[in-house]
């Protein structure tokens, strides 16, 4: 039987007592760890808390920074090795880990490679994405990216199928996976290659759920979940939702053996593990603890915000914790800060939405309480967030100052890209208009004092904007400089820059942002083998971590898209072949 028509077990599989190599998450870095692994000959299980697998992975883009990429390659981009190592030397100055940097540069070529030759993973290029930050030497406009080709899920098999986590359903249309073909979603109501597009997408989505119960094909970070879980259950692995590790157990030596399992039937089992353990569950996003002791602007822990699933809640650090890890928090930034507003739900709840597309689009601005501006719009959302945080001094805790900032458009605007959860014509505004998630008025000033702002200050902000917006310039920020802001505008904007041009159509709107983060950056301590360091810097035998576990390996930083896809693939590769004793492929040259 082809893997195409293979279907997946009829009845749940026995958690076993022994085996090689216990992976405890289901997101990238967790399978990546075990398809590699069970490809090298290992006996893996992957145990996942939760009832469904994919993790933070299958909500986030897909995207996967790795220079020097066989995609690259193929289309004639052939990098110099030192231009990478040279960039990420200017971004991560002190915190350059370079045993680690030199791991991920060397092998993660190899770990797309692998990929493309022993799974049913497949790429698409980033040979167009630039590096966040255009300015800086060793900086590339494009060739450093891959990501998750679209994927039918009907390889899954029903059963599997059914426990794939699915698309996070404020960011997708009709439960509909949606990926590199967003721009298709975004001008379908004015352009008509995209409207025919969208058309044909949601017809074949409707068939889809006639026929399966539920979209096949997935795009982004889904697919990339949905392929490893493929490859994984076609590699053998045993693959096991509802199985929460409580703790690690360890032998006398102080090498870990294995760790503590609770079952869906309540009944707590110990399983061994020969080559040992992986944490890869996803880091602390919903610790509110951790938040609270390492988020500067979050004191409680509850001003934050996280769109990761509300399962990421620290539990693989806590064990390793237990186990005499290291928690490396010297990081630049704890968390991976992004904008996002809250959009009230049906049953009280206030959900994160992550602003990635608009901001970046002709005739927007972000301003603070006095109406002013404090970052380039169009870059990327963890700058974007620091200019914030610069300009309020990350505190939220001082009276009459809330971390917060406003997204200011026209009617225009909104009209033709949304703004936030609120969609373009021909979508109603009344919805979002009436639950107070979008704020309107027929002049700036009545705008401003909806929301709280000067309205003086944003008044003369946004006519001190359009003298130059009108020329296609911002010389106060620079938006639409660098590579990376272009790719966020309009390419068929009439202007001269396809991230600026004023703001004049009224009536105009409003949406508040809050802080709040794709994951985290402080994790464990871990070597370039993968192995999780204890407070001596000492290798814990046994253990090893992979994904938004291990501390990342930009220290905190932000270089570019798919930092945290990219090495927690990789890592995953590498730590497979160093617990199964079976020596990294030599780098391609």
């Amino acid at each position: 039987m082809s893997p195409a028509t293979r279907s997946g077990p009829s009845a749940p599989t026995a958690l076993p007592d022994r085996c090689d190599l216990l992976v405890v998450g289901s997101g990238a870095g967790a399978l990546s760890a075990a398809v590699t692994a069970a490809h090298l000959g290992l006996k893996v299980v992957v145990i996942e808390k939760e009832p469904l697998f994919g993790g933070t992975t299958a909500w986030s883009g897909g995207w996967m920074w790795v220079p020097r990429n066989p995609l690259a390659r193929a289309a004639g981009i052939h990098e110099d090795p030192e231009a990478p190592r040279r960039y990420l030397r200017e971004i991560l100055g002190e915190r350059f880990d370079a045993a680690r940097i030199d791991a991920f540069l060397a092998h993660a070529p190899a770990m797309v490679q692998f990929h493309l030759d022993h799974t049913a993973l497949r790429f698409i290029d980033g040979n167009r994405i630039p590096d966040f930050h255009g300015r800086v030497p060793g900086a590339a406009e494009g060739g450093r990216s891959v990501c998750a080709a679209p994927f039918d899920a009907a390889r899954l098999g029903r059963p599997l199928l059914a426990r794939l986590r699915p698309p996070r359903d404020i960011l997708s249309w009709l439960g509909m996976s949606i990926g590199s073909d967003l721009r298709h979603f975004m001008r379908a109501n004015r352009a008509w290659d995209s409207f025919v597009y969208v058309a044909g997408r949601l017809l074949r989505h409707a068939i889809d759920h006639l026929t399966h119960g539920q979209g096949r094909l997935r795009m982004g970070g889904n697919a990339l979940a949905a392929a490893l879980l493929a490859s994984a259950r076609e590699a053998g692995v045993t693959l096991l939702h509802g199985h929460a590790a409580l703790a690690l157990t360890r032998a006398a030596d102080g090498r870990v053996t294995g760790a503590r399992v609770r079952r869906p039937d309540g009944h707590e089992q110990v399983v061994e593990a020969n080559r040992g353990v992986v944490l890869a569950t996803g880091g602390f996003p919903h610790d509110t603890a951790r938040k609270a002791a390492l988020f500067r602007h979050a004191p409680t822990g509850r001003e934050h915000v996280s769109a990761a699933p509300p399962c990421n809640t620290g539990d693989g650090l806590r064990m390793a914790e237990a186990a005499g890890a290291h928690i490396d928090t010297t990081v630049a930034h704890a968390g991976a800060w992004a904008p996002v507003s809250l959009l009230p739900r049906s049953d009280g709840r206030l959900d994160a939405f992550v602003h990635l597309a608009e901001r970046g689009k002709p005739g927007l601005i972000a301003v603070d309480a006095r109406g002013r501006r404090f970052a380039d719009e169009a870059g990327n959302y963890h700058s974007f967030m620091r200019g914030l945080f610069d300009r309020l001094g990350e505190s939220s805790a001082r009276p009459g100052q809330p971390l917060q900032a406003w997204l200011i458009c026209d009617h225009r605007f909104q009209r033709r890209y949304g703004l936030g959860h609120s969609k373009p014509w021909p979508f109603p505004l009344a919805p979002w208009l009436r639950n107070g998630y979008l704020q309107r008025a027929d002049s700036l000033a009545a705008l401003a004092r909806r929301c709280g702002i000067d309205p003086a200050g944003l008044v003369d902000e946004v006519a001190g904007y359009n003298v130059h917006a009108r020329e296609g310039r911002d010389p106060a920020w620079g938006r639409g400089e660098i590579a990376y802001d272009r790719l966020q505008g309009d390419a068929e904007h009439a202007g001269p820059n396809p991230c600026v041009a004023p703001i004049g159509h009224g009536p105009w709107y409003a949406l508040r942002i809050v802080p709040g983060s794709l994951g985290t950056f402080a994790g464990l301590a871990a070597d370039a083998q993968a192995r999780v360091l204890d407070a001596d810097g000492a290798v814990i035998p046994g253990l090893y971590t992979a994904g938004n576990d291990m501390a990342s390996l930009m220290g905190g930083h932000y270089p570019s898209g798919g930092i945290t896809l990219g090495p927690a693939m990789t890592f995953g590769y590498i730590l497979a072949h160093h617990a199964a004793g079976q020596p990294l492929p030599p780098p391609a040259t």
